[in-house]
């Protein structure tokens, strides 16, 4: 009798944030518990992501501090500003947007033809840790990746007169 074997679909997902927009701290407080991508192209992580997998979250030119586990993914294509619209009104507080933040939201996305939203569930804090993005592209906003360990930076111990600095 053959055996198959189970094969882990499971990936980690890198999202980089604006830290103008503060949605790193919303995320923490539970203000925010969706994160949302919206794209002109079909892009990462567009048909890429998976209820299981892992989000680690960073603040533009900062380190990882957040992790997440992904609840739900909802994919819309062939979107328009009053489909943006709907879809803002209906997850607006789940987005961590008030208001007068979801205006000033929805003027930036309106003209977006698809959209990626992603329920976050476990939110937790995590000791801080750099990145390598080499490969990725500097101006890549969402990394996805089999294992985060391997574009994680790993600090080499410094020594100072003979002594083991952590």
């Amino acid at each position: 009798m053959e055996q198959l074997a189970l094969i882990s679909t499971r990936r980690d997902h890198v999202a980089i944030m604006r830290p103008c927009l503060g949605f790193l701290e919303k995320i923490v407080s539970g203000d925010k518990t969706i994160e949302s991508r919206w794209y002109l192209q079909r892009t990462a992580p567009w048909d890429e992501i998976t209820a299981g997998d892992a989000v680690y979250f960073k603040n533009a030119g900062q380190p990882v501090t957040l992790r997440a586990k992904v609840a739900d993914v909802k994919q819309y294509d062939r979107l328009n500003p009053a489909k943006i619209r709907q879809l803002l009104d209906k997850y607006n507080s789940q987005l961590g947007l008030t208001k007068s933040e979801s205006d000033s939201f929805f003027s930036e996305i309106k003209n977006k033809r698809f959209g990626i939203l992603i329920f976050l569930t476990d939110i937790r804090k995590i000791n801080p840790f750099d990145i390598d993005k080499s490969g990725f592209g500097t101006m890549s906003g969402w990394l996805v990746i089999d294992d985060i360990a391997k574009i994680k930076k790993v600090k080499a111990p410094t020594f100072k007169q003979n002594k083991l600095l952590i």
